[in-house]
Formats: structure tokens, C-alpha cells, sequence
């Protein structure tokens, strides 16, 4: 039987050996896993409360009980910076759950059906691509109410169509197969079709495609904190703190510098998770 004829899975893609191959990878792997711990423990683990004021305001770092200073208000510096990292990669993950779930979704039923399914389903992807994302986001907070709620829904429906195209692109390849068509011909229903054999031929590239979603997603959870319709204070969030610490830029730089460079760290880190993972999911790639 021919390569073709059966489904390769990820047995046959998946080469566990070669992530994280090469110190930029490797690194990339270990900043993401420390975000991820921090926002999941890091709470546990620093005591302070990072709504609570002080009189000691704008703390330089090193100070004795405060290691990042404190800011204008004399809350620790630290504190909200552990605290921040959660809603952050909560808002980054549950949207990108959503984008990944409407855009497969829409992409693989398109792919699969063809015709007038696939046209009708792709022009609707080819709408909402043609407004520009931060818009279309802004859009759906605003007329809901700004929040990790509407912030999640934004931005998972603005990245979904990204998805959906790729989505469809490598379903109509897999359609066309030897296996599907053998799939069809002994009785197996499109449903089935879809979830066991298309789906995990199609896995690895997505899974590649939806790790750089995640680094979108968290600029894009950032910068709308940043203007006031995402997560609300006195939750602390690293785009609420670049924009309350950009009137002391000049002062106390730290309080806008080290919440951007987090994002910025987070969301390169994501980008090169993707690249690795893109490199040893696809059977076509060497190395």
C-alpha cells in the first residue's frame, strides 16, 4: 500500500527528538515554560499584595523589602509584576483556544466539503480578515463591556480567519488523498472523516500555526489593557502598567520598561516555540 493511501498521524510527522535542537529553540522553550509557571504559581510565592499602597512611593529597585521598587502609589513593584504575568497568559490562551477551535473548525469543514460550502464559508473569513484585527477587537469589547470576558471573544473571532485559511489549505490537500477517498468508499461518515484521519494529518502544522497565535494574542491582550479595554485595575496587568507608568518614563523608567520587556520577551519567545515546533512537525522539513 502506498505512502498516500494511509494516514501518517503524528507518528509520522512528530519527531520529539528534534525540539529544541540549537540554544535559541532550547532557550525559547525554557522562557515560555518560566512565564507559565510564574503565572500559575508565582502568586503562591510573593507574598505582597499588589493593590495595596504604601506610603513609600516610587521605591528605586533594591529597596529593602521591595526587590523591583515600588510604584506611584507605593504598591510593590514585584508583586504586580508576578500577579500581572496571570491575566495576561489566561486572556493569551483562552483566546487562542477560541481562535484555534472556530478556525480549524471552519477550515477543515470548507476544505473537506468543497463547493459551495467551502465559498460560502471562506468569503465569511475573507470579511472579517478585511477588518483590520485591533479594530475588529475593539469593536466587539466595546459593544460588550471591557474585561477578560470580552477581551477573550475579540480576540479569538479576530484570529480566527488567519487559522480558517490555513485551516482549509491543508484539509482540501488531505481530502484528495488515497485514504480519504478509501474512507469514503467503505462507508465511513464525513464526520469521522474529518476528526480521525484529516485532523491528525493536518495536526502538526496547525499546532505550529497556533503557538504563533498565542504570541499575537498576548501583544494583542497587552496593548488593549493598554488603552483602557482590557483587564480592568486594580487587577494588575503589564499593558495597564505601561500606561500608568509612562507619566514617571523619564523618573522611574522601570515602571514601563520591565512590563513591556516581559511582553516583548513572551510574545518572541512564542514565535521561536513556533518555528522549532513548525520544523519538527513537518516530515518534509531536515535539519
Amino acid at each position: 500500500m502506498s505512502e498516500t493511501a494511509t494516514p501518517s498521524r503524528l507518528r509520522a510527522s512528530f519527531r520529539a527528538r528534534r525540539l529544541g535542537r540549537g540554544p535559541l529553540a532550547a532557550g525559547s522553550w525554557v522562557v515560555v515554560a518560566l512565564f507559565v509557571i510564574v503565572a500559575a504559581f508565582g502568586p503562591l510565592v510573593v507574598g505582597a499584595d499588589p493593590a495595596r499602597g504604601t506610603n513609600d512611593t516610587l521605591l528605586p529597585l533594591g529597596a529593602p523589602g521591595h526587590l523591583l521598587g515600588t510604584d506611584d502609589l507605593g504598591r510593590d513593584e514585584l508583586a504586580r509584576m508576578v500577579h500581572g504575568a496571570r491575566p495576561l497568559l489566561m486572556v493569551a490562551f483562552l483566546s487562542t483556544t477560541l481562535a484555534a477551535a472556530l478556525g480549524i473548525g471552519i477550515g477543515l469543514v470548507a476544505g473537506y466539503a468543497g463547493r459551495w460550502i467551502e465559498w460560502g464559508l471562506m468569503r465569511f473569513m475573507d470579511l472579517a480578515l478585511a477588518f483590520p484585527s485591533m479594530l475588529l477587537i475593539i469593536l466587539i469589547v466595546s459593544a460588550w463591556r471591557p474585561g477578560v470576558g470580552s477581551l477573550v471573544v475579540g480576540i479569538g473571532v479576530a484570529l480566527a480567519p488567519g487559522l480558517a485559511r490555513l485551516a482549509r489549505a491543508l484539509a482540501a490537500r488531505e481530502a484528495r488523498r488515497d485514504y480519504v477517498l478509501a474512507a469514503k468508499l467503505g462507508g465511513t461518515r464525513s464526520p469521522r472523516i474529518l476528526v480521525q484521519e484529516i485532523l491528525p494529518n493536518i495536526a502538526g502544522p496547525m499546532l505550529a500555526q497556533v503557538v504563533m497565535t498565542l504570541s499575537v494574542a498576548a501583544g494583542f491582550a497587552a496593548g488593549l489593557s493598554y488603552l483602557g479595554l482590557g483587564i480592568q485595575p486594580p487587577t494588575p496587568d503589564w499593558g495597564y502598567m505601561v500606561q500608568a507608568g509612562q507619566e514617571f518614563l523619564y523618573s522611574a523608567p522601570r515602571l514601563v520598561v520591565m512590563p513591556a520587556a516581559a511582553t516583548l520577551v513572551f510574545v518572541v519567545a512564542c514565535n521561536f516555540v513556533g518555528d522549532d515546533l513548525r520544523d519538527a512537525l513537518d516530515p518534509r522539513s531536515s535539519r
